[in-house]
């Protein structure tokens, strides 16, 4: 059997073993993370030749929940693990985020990092460990990567910071914020948080950082002790000549080009540029038109560059600290529960807001060791519309899943409780133009929309996206505010931010370059607090705070509580009595193991009614109370029991002479009433009247409406009613 070798290390207070070299031989890097009963198993590879024609880096990142690993079954009709769930793909983001900017630039060949969650205990989520995997096999083979890095999870709990907290901190924390990062810089955050401010966020990240420096010199050992020289790579670039020949020609040109503020005319510019380049050249460079394209894409990221850091000149022509024009609308949508659209500059949101029961919650099939129900839900939808594109549509991607779930972040903490509001909320953002930070303009419109249902959010959120120009040469650094898509494009940094007027909420961070400092994120925080402040005060300017009524088409939840051992009463037998009560009242109800029943409906009679039948149905019948309710069954006498003893031993063992049979009609002996859903009590004959009855269908027959009262309940709950008046008659209502 082959050995492995095995490493040791203590994060966040648990010890971590890391395993490599035993399993997986054929992948350029494996390794299995272990801390606690979690175990995560990464292995990277790499092709041997650049994929042809690509232009831009193929590097695949997945991570595989495995329901194995917590000894589940899939539900699914194959019973095995499909598509990814969203987790699993946010998962795969955070692995990929902090890793991508560290391979060569021009490198084209296709990486797969594939973690694969082997074994999970509930305490220690697996995340964290495939991004920790990553880094490690990456490092130790031999693919070109200018890592390690590091990652943790921080939480802030009862004033004190704590690493990759287990799940009673995590209970109590007011903040969720994974950090990645080299040893000299931080690469990548993502955050979601209780509305904490910007210093405690701050050190959070900073805090982290200490400990990713750590986890960084651990894997330095282990990549000492076992790791492969790396591959020598023939890595693309732009000849030489050609570089130099496309930026004589071309120079005064992209100046000219670049000098509109107009996104459309400096598009359409820049396309003439590239035409008249290619053709120009298109004798001495035959079949080079990817080189030119390049050389003038190099070119025209030094000069915008140069002209926000030299002149503080953006683009469109604002200031670093200048956000594009804003307006709003709300209640644009009439049949909708709440809508809203958020317009800043060229990004424009049309966000909706449904309501639903509890009921309607989105059930989850992940690692955790319960099922999961997510109560509020944003989704996020980009077509190609929104940016001039003739595109057919497809299934949300991971980018769209990703923006979903940070404006998801984002709002959840404002979300009232269940307790205060029984709804289930559904939000969704379509993107109809796109010019950079749709994301947050998705968090700013689903928002306003929130509030234009009549949803008590705590606080108002907005957001808003930061970037970053950086000169390493000269030191020079400017951050933007409210980016679009040249300057995200163009740029080094990707920082969104989103929050109330109280304190942040979430945070997703991306660089492009090797990491920043605790400076940067400094500035760029508090230049993101301002531009915050200054969207949220536009949105209150359309509507001040959640309408004091929800909308007319949105349905009405009344909540009661009833013993959860009477749960099955009001089901009843093959789900027949609450079939019933929505049959007959048009409501919807949802029921919940702890006796919580959730009444929606837009009818406020037939909300009321349904109530009362349920609490009808769960109540103790008492003696001496009065209730209504037809008549159901005549209770006859058993003809079989009339008749005389036939051929019974006498004492004396010898048979008794059979007697002959009496044939007598079956009598009525009283009738049952039902007095509430699947309760019947029933009228002795005797009960019916103060004089002899001869007949139960002389006073009273099956349909008719009787008004009785409880006389006895017995040990076994069987009711004993008397009559007290009738009602109305069935032969009359015929």
């Amino acid at each position: 059997m082959r050995e492995g070798k095995f490493f040791k290390t203590v994060i966040g207070g648990r010890e971590v073993t890391v395993e490599t070299g035993k399993y997986a031989e054929q992948a350029n890097g494996h390794c299995i993370v272990r801390c606690g009963d979690t175990m995560v198993m990464t292995n990277v590879c790499m092709s041997d030749q650049p994929r042809p024609g690509m232009d831009f880096f193929p590097l695949s990142v997945d991570f595989e929940e495995k329901l194995y690993s917590i000894g589940k079954i899939p539900g699914s009709f194959k019973r095995r693990e499909g598509r990814g769930s969203d987790k699993a793909i946010l998962t795969s983001r955070l692995i990929d985020r902090p890793i991508r900017p560290l391979f060569p630039k021009g490198m084209f060949n296709d990486v797969t990092v594939v973690c694969t969650a082997l074994s999970v205990e509930p305490d220690i989520p697996p995340e964290v460990w495939g991004m920790v995997g990553s880094s490690i096999a990456l490092s130790i083979s031999d693919i070109p990567f200018a890592g390690p890095t590091g990652a943790v999870v921080v939480g802030y709990v009862d004033g004190q910071y704590v690493i990759n907290p287990d799940s009673e901190q995590r209970e109590k924390s007011s903040m969720h914020v994974t950090v990645a990062g080299t040893n000299e810089a931080i690469m990548m955050v993502e955050a979601g948080a209780n509305e904490v401010s910007e210093e405690i966020m701050l050190g959070g990240i900073m805090f982290a950082h200490e400990e990713i420096k750590k986890i960084v010199a651990f894997i330095n050992e282990i990549v000492a002790a076992v790791g492969k020289p790396k591959r020598e790579m023939e890595l693309y670039h732009v000849p030489a000549e050609i570089d130099a020949d496309v930026r004589a020609y071309a120079d005064k040109m992209l100046d000219e080009a670049l000098a509109t503020h107009d996104r459309t005319e400096r598009q359409n510019n820049q396309d003439e540029v590239e035409a008249k380049t290619i053709e120009h050249f298109a004798e001495k460079y035959p079949e080079k038109d990817r080189e030119i394209k390049d050389a003038l894409y190099y070119m025209t990221k030094e000069k915008v560059r140069a002209k926000i850091l030299d002149h503080g000149e953006r683009p469109d022509g604002r200031k670093p600290d200048e956000i594009r024009e804003i307006w709003c609308e709300v209640g644009i949508l009439p049949r909708v529960h709440g809508s809203a659209v958020f317009t800043r500059g060229q990004s424009q949101a049309m966000s909706t807001c449904t309501l639903g029961t509890i009921g309607d919650a989105q059930k989850l099939e992940n690692l955790d060791e319960e099922d999961v129900r997510k109560r509020y839900m944003h989704q996020y939808n980009m077509p190609g519309y929104s940016t001039g594109e003739a595109k057919p549509l497809r299934a949300p991607g991971r980018r769209e899943i990703g923006h979903g779930a940070l404006a998801e972040r984002a709002l959840e903490p404002v979300i009232p409780g269940e307790e205060e509001f029984p709804y289930a909320i559904r939000t969704v953002s379509e993107i109809v133009s796109s010019n950079g930070s749709t994301s947050q303009a998705s968090v700013c419109g689903s928002c306003l929309a929130l509030m234009d249902a009549g949803v008590p959010i705590k606080a108002p959120v907005a957001g808003i996206a930061m970037g970053l120009i950086k000169d390493p040469e000269h030191q020079r650094v400017a951050i933007l505010s409210d980016i679009q898509g040249l300057e995200d494009f163009l740029g080094d940094m990707d920082f969104k931010v989103a929050g109330t007027s109280k304190g942040i909420t979430a945070i997703q961070m991306d660089i492009k370059i090797k990491g920043i400092d605790r400076q940067i994120l400094t500035t760029a925080l508090e230049q993101a607090r301002k531009g915050r402040l200054f969207i949220l005060g536009k949105m209150l300017d359309v509507i001040p705070g959640p309408r004091a009524e929800l909308s007319k088409w949105a349905p009405k939840i009344t909540v009661i509580k009833i013993d959860p051992d009477k749960i099955g009463k009001v089901i009843g037998k093959g789900g027949e009595t609450i079939n019933k009560i929505v049959e007959d009242t048009g409501v919807k109800i949802d029921i919940e193991e702890d006796g919580s029943v959730y009444i929606a409906y837009t009818d406020s009679e037939m909300g009321e009614k349904a109530k009362n039948i349920i609490l009808s149905i769960v109540e103790d019948v008492v003696v001496g109370k009065v209730y209504e309710g037809p008549v159901v069954k005549i209770l006859m006498s058993n003809p079989d029991r009339m008749g005389g003893r036939d051929r019974r031993p006498r004492r004396d063992g010898k048979p008794e002479k059979a007697r002959e049979e009496k044939k007598e009609e079956p009598q009525q002996l009283g009738a049952f009433v039902n007095i509430a859903p699947g309760k019947d009590g029933m009228i002795h004959i005797s009960k019916l009247s103060d004089k002899r009855v001869a007949k139960v269908t002389d006073v009273i027959d099956v349909g008719d409406v009787v008004r009785v009262e409880v006389i006895k309940v017995d040990e076994k709950g069987r009711i004993d009613l008397k009559l007290l008046e009738v009602l109305s008659k069935a032969s009359a209502a015929e």
